[in-house]
């Protein structure tokens, strides 16, 4: 049953990135290929740096790396390894941001800035850390709100700092160079597109109904 609900998982992330490719397109026609590169960094980056991820974790989590992999395998001219490499230091100096910034600024800073529906993500991924300490760094790398929170958590509960730098670099590798790499491997499956392409309706749906249940829970939480 896990391995199933594992496949389906998968297929979802690529159903997704197949549904970005288009605007991939898009950007390295009018701009292209450095800036490519440099919008997918910038993503990367943001997502656990800046707090982006919190809001739009999908477009920068998997489905953006899936998606940049599946593009280097398509355009001439956009060199896998060059990006996989860049998308890991992206991801790596994200969290080490948000490490810096959890341990100078502190656990008030963070509350006052999440809304109490946030605030009870934020209070699970602690859980998740404090439980599994310097793994929980790297497997928050494919959770859409753990990566965004634990260098945060980490930091602010004053985890050593070369512990923290040396789970970092590994769940970068690993979910960042990994996840490209993996997109790029995809393209040369049979039946890979096609098969994104029926599947990537169905993904967008769920992810705006689940967009809209999240926004109608803030606002109930809110106002209470």
């Amino acid at each position: 049953m896990s391995g199933e609900r594992t496949g389906y998982g998968r297929t979802m992330i690529m159903a997704a990135s197949e549904d970005l490719l288009p605007w991939f397109n898009d950007t390295i026609a009018t701009a292209g290929v450095i800036a490519f590169y440099l919008l997918v960094w910038a993503l990367v980056f943001a997502g656990t740096g800046l707090f982006i991820g919190a809001f739009i974790p999908f477009i920068t989590g998997d489905t953006l790396l899936f998606a940049s992999g599946l593009l280097a395998a398509t355009i001439v001219g956009v060199d896998v390894i060059v990006l996989a490499i860049g998308t890991g230091i992206a991801a790596f100096m994200g969290d080490q941001l948000g490490f810096v910034m959890g341990r100078n600024l502190g656990r008030p800073y963070l509350d006052a800035r999440t809304s109490p529906r946030m605030a009870k993500i934020v209070a699970g991924v602690e859980v998740m850390y404090t439980r599994y300490g310097w793994w929980s760094v790297v497997v928050a790398r494919f959770v859409p709100y753990g990566r965004v929170f634990i260098p945060w958590i980490a930091g602010i509960g004053r985890m050593d700092y070369y512990r923290f730098l040396t789970s970092n670099a590994t769940g970068a590798i690993l979910w960042g160079v990994g996840l490209t790499l993996a997109g790029y491997g995809a393209h040369f499956i049979p039946g890979v597109k096609s098969a994104a392409y029926v599947i990537a309706g169905v993904v967008i749906s769920l992810s705006l109904i689940a967009g809209y249940r999240a926004w109608r829970a803030n606002r109930q939480v809110g106002s209470n």
